[in-house]
């Protein structure tokens, strides 16, 4: 769900949340719109308006984990975290992780990646949601959601600063795990 749609509606915080976010035609490769939130990190407003809505969602759903998937997601979870008393579980590329691990592969739309986490990160009954910067095609996030619940976490949510409302990642999620919802500030306007 957007954040428009989530209670935020006419939230000025959104507009300017969106305004900070640069969007880089044709990039990584033609075709590709990239929304690089480098720019919302420059703002010091929005960058604090963007943690700070999500910390008023979650300060009062009992969450004990944040985990961040690798890299961005580690920009937003570490700040949430502290804040609403939880612990930050970084969900990690292949081999960046010292000690043991538990993996989860996934498909990418031309190959396959995988996320890791420490073994004992997370204990059974611990309820975690997962940051990133977007959901597109729900692959990484749908990962996450799984390596957690291996450790018998309870996933209560997704959290995204970006969600493209063109593609059907978030339709994926809900499909996958009918009970977990989405929390996204922006949909991408070009």
């Amino acid at each position: 769900m957007f954040a428009a749609e989530n209670g935020l509606k006419g939230d000025p915080r959104l507009q300017g949340i969106s305004e900070a976010i640069r969007v880089v035609p044709h990039f990584p490769k033609p075709g590709i719109m990239f929304q690089d939130i480098t720019t919302l990190l420059l703002d010091h407003k929005a960058f604090k308006d963007t943690v700070d809505i999500f910390v008023d969602r979650y300060r009062d759903m009992d969450i004990s984990v944040v985990a961040g998937v690798e890299a961005r997601g580690f920009m937003f979870g570490p700040a949430i975290a502290l804040a609403i008393g939880a612990k930050f579980v970084p969900l990690r590329k292949p081999r960046k992780l010292p000690g043991k691990v538990i993996s989860e592969a996934y498909e990418l739309e031309y190959g396959t990646d995988c996320l890791e986490m420490h073994v004992g990160a997370v204990e059974r009954g611990e309820r975690a949601i997962v940051i990133d910067d977007l959901v597109a095609t729900g692959g990484t996030l749908s990962a996450a959601i799984r390596l957690l619940e291996r450790s018998e976490a309870e996933v209560v949510e997704c959290a995204c600063v970006i969600g493209l409302r063109e593609v059907k990642g978030q339709l994926r999620i809900a499909v996958e795990y009918r009970s977990l919802s989405m929390n996204m500030l922006r949909h991408r306007l070009t």
